[in-house]
């Protein structure tokens, strides 16, 4: 199946090079220039090789990048107005929030004075009418004289 190796030395063999030939042009008048319209088929060009084939094909034009186009210069009064427009609506929000939160602390404050109110008030109250709920009232020793409410006694 496969060749038995050998040791014969190469065989030398004989190389040719080919150098390519610039063919003349077809035409050697100057052909007249025919207006081309832009939706027609392009011309196909052909060559010969040295070896006598005839190679054929369309000339290929080089791609031109698109032009650049100038971006639109931002002016310095645009960005400050921007800027300001941001700058003005952080402010506004933090305004807000200040505000709820002064709103909440006086609600706070009001229902702490409420309740120490409410609170203070009960016991003056449990004070005033425990005191008249028996008749003996306060007695207040001064220098060895006892008064026992608007009466003097010696």
């Amino acid at each position: 199946m496969y060749p038995e190796h050998t040791s014969h030395p190469p065989a030398e063999q004989a190389v040719e090079v080919h150098q390519p030939t610039p063919l003349p042009p077809a035409v050697a008048a100057p052909a007249p220039v025919v207006a081309v319209q832009p939706g027609s088929v392009p011309t196909v060009a052909s060559i010969v090789l040295p070896d006598g084939r005839v190679v054929t094909g369309y000339a290929i034009n080089p791609a031109q990048p698109e032009p650049v186009v100038a971006k639109p210069v931002v002016s310095r009064a645009a960005v400050n107005v921007a800027l300001g427009g941001v700058g003005f609506l952080a402010v506004c929000g933090g305004l807000i929030l200040l505000t709820s939160f002064i709103a909440a602390l006086t609600a706070f404050i009001t229902q702490l004075i409420t309740l120490a109110a409410v609170v203070f008030g009960g016991w003056i109250a449990v004070q005033v009418f425990s005191a008249s709920g028996h008749q003996g009232g306060t007695t207040v020793n001064i220098r060895k004289a006892t008064f026992k409410r608007n009466h003097f006694h010696g």
